[in-house]
């Protein structure tokens, strides 16, 4: 399975929600999402171009692991895989244990519909502003999302520069810019 998106940065949500509301878009729900960020011990994270996280949200936490970014359609694609754990604190513990260190964290409020086949997120990051993202899931490398997700973008002014970096890359290089 591989999740291809389109990251944009957009001044406000109003007007790509108001037109996602227009459009009868599903409404999903909005989510605190507090992510923990890990790097391994036996290998950079950063070097690879992988991630591994705990999400907190409400009352559960997800891990993920993502893949090296495939740049293939022009958009941000990557392996991702997830898997709820019962407490993501004992599993921190556990990655702690086995050597794992913290990177960062990235705190984010995040809306999400459901619309024309795509999933579509209307995020508040904490130090980097808002942003929308139009996902779609496939099963195999051959199928190309690009024209359905440009289409979208588009249709509910979510149009701009595509961001292949994630928000941990966007925060850390922020940081990064802020200390030099």
């Amino acid at each position: 399975m591989l999740e291809v998106e389109l990251k944009v940065k957009i001044p406000s949500l109003d007007p790509v929600r108001a037109a996602l509301v227009s459009r009868r878009a599903t409404f999903l729900g909005r989510v605190h999402e507090h992510d923990i960020y890990y790097n391994a011990p036996h290998r950079d994270f950063g070097v690879t171009d992988e991630a591994v996280r705990v999400r907190y949200t409400n009352d559960h936490a997800v891990v993920t692991y993502k893949g090296p970014k495939i740049r293939k359609f022009g958009l941000k694609a990557r392996e991702e895989l997830n898997f709820g754990v019962e407490s993501g604190k004992d599993f921190e513990t556990m990655l702690d244990r086995l050597g794992f260190t913290k990177t960062t964290e990235v705190n984010k409020w995040r809306e999400t519909y459901r619309f024309d086949g795509a999933t579509i997120s209307l995020d508040s990051v904490d130090e980097l502003g808002t942003f929308a993202e139009i996902e779609i899931i496939i099963e195999n490398e051959d199928t190309n999302p690009t024209g359905q997700i440009g289409r979208i973008a588009k249709e509910i002014g979510a149009e701009g520069e595509p961001i292949l970096a994630s928000y941990l890359e966007l925060l850390l290089s922020k940081r990064s810019a802020a200390q030099s």
